[in-house]
């Protein structure tokens, strides 16, 4: 009957639809009665409020944490002669990465040596002195010229002292330097933290500086991720708050951290806010330089919510059956957000308290398009 009532529209010329798309009216097409046995297998809720997480997600990368990052290099110039480390090679502070031979420490050492005899001849001048002070033979203005040349030379012995600690010896090695009098002038390249060598720019026999990098060395237990936000989300990224990483090369890693910087400026070449957070790798899984997504959620405003089950496709838009009497329900379309636990935030389309089916709506759905085919 449906069907005939259709043809006839279409073809009266007369009809206030002629000329339109035989559509028929929205209560007709888009509502349903549901028989008692289907009635008793809906489930009907109102319209409630929920709270959802707003999601920010930010493309990024894993970065090394500088904090536990050092660049070694020789602290005076000279020519390498042993290479003892290599790339991947994992290292302890204080262990040797390389030998350097420098003339210009050597000559450093003959200066304290020279510095340290010169202290030993002036104190026995000084205890000379003072004895022939107390006999009456000198002047007390000589005996004070003698303990003025000691205190000099006792300055200069502190100088070279220091130039040798500056030029990379150990208090112990300056002890025994002192102690033997052995002018020893190679001196160890050391590495200043625990970790991994991941670059190395030395070889035998070149000629090192005090400038160069010859070694870095990073530890690797615990890694950055930088991302960077679009000014206008730049609000919504909290210092010390918590964030997600997502890694395309670990997709069954659940990998979290803690956001330790935001940029105090935009850049100005690409409107964005550098975002900086800590990640734990003790496993060594997560490497410099992948790609990553940085995901920041914070909760927002209360708004009204559904099941994602109350949610029925229906020509590529979503729709919900609004209860209209005790047994008849109307498809309504709605707005909707993306699925959160279960729940999706109404955009539009529906008012707080109004009962919807929550659980059944593909049923109904089913039972409306039946009826339509009658």
């Amino acid at each position: 009957m449906k069907h005939l009532l259709t043809l006839a529209l279409i073809l009266d010329p007369l009809s206030p639809w002629a000329g339109e798309t035989a559509v028929l009216p929205a209560s007709v097409e888009l509502s349903v009665q549901a028989p008692p046995a289907l009635l008793k297998k809906l489930v009907i809720a109102p319209v409630a409020e929920a709270r959802f997480m707003e999601t920010l997600r930010l493309p990024g990368r894993v970065a090394l944490d500088e904090h536990r990052l050092a660049r070694i290099g020789p602290s005076i110039s000279g020519r390498v002669t042993q290479i003892k480390a290599f790339i991947g090679q994992g290292v302890r502070k204080g262990e040797t990465l390389a030998l350097i031979n420098s003339t210009e420490l050597g000559g450093a050492q003959a200066a304290y040596l020279k510095a340290k005899t010169q202290v030993g001849l002036q104190r026995l001048a000084v205890d000379r002195a003072r004895r022939l002070f107390g006999e009456g033979i000198i002047s007390q203005a000589t005996l004070k010229e003698r303990e003025g040349a000691l205190v000099e030379a006792e300055v200069e012995l502190r100088a070279d002292d220091d130039q040798l600690a500056v030029m990379g010896m150990s208090p112990q090695a300056i002890r025994r330097l002192a102690k033997t009098g052995h002018i020893d002038s190679v001196t160890p390249v050391t590495v200043t933290l625990n970790g991994t060598v991941i670059e190395r720019h030395i070889s035998v026999g070149q000629i090192a500086q005090p400038s160069d990098d010859l070694f870095t060395v990073a530890d690797l237990s615990q890694v950055w991720v930088v991302a960077e936000a679009p000014e206008r989300d730049a609000h919504r990224v909290s210092l010390d708050g918590l964030a997600a990483v997502e890694i395309p090369a670990l997709p069954k890693r659940h990998i979290t951290g803690k956001i330790i910087y935001v940029a105090d400026t935009v850049d100005p070449s690409t409107r964005t806010v550098t975002v900086r957070m800590e990640v734990e790798n003790k496993h060594r899984e997560i490497k410099p330089e992948m790609l990553a997504n940085m995901i920041i959620q914070q909760p927002s405003e209360a708004g009204l919510a559904i099941p994602a089950a109350a949610v029925v496709r229906v020509d590529e838009r979503d729709h919900v059956f609004v209860r209209v009497a005790p047994d008849r329900f109307e498809l309504r379309p709605v707005s909707l957000g993306p699925e959160q636990d279960g729940m999706r935030r109404v955009a539009g389309g529906l008012v707080l308290g109004q009962s919807v089916v929550v659980d059944g709506a593909f049923h109904l759905n089913n039972e409306r398009i039946r009826k339509e085919l009658e």
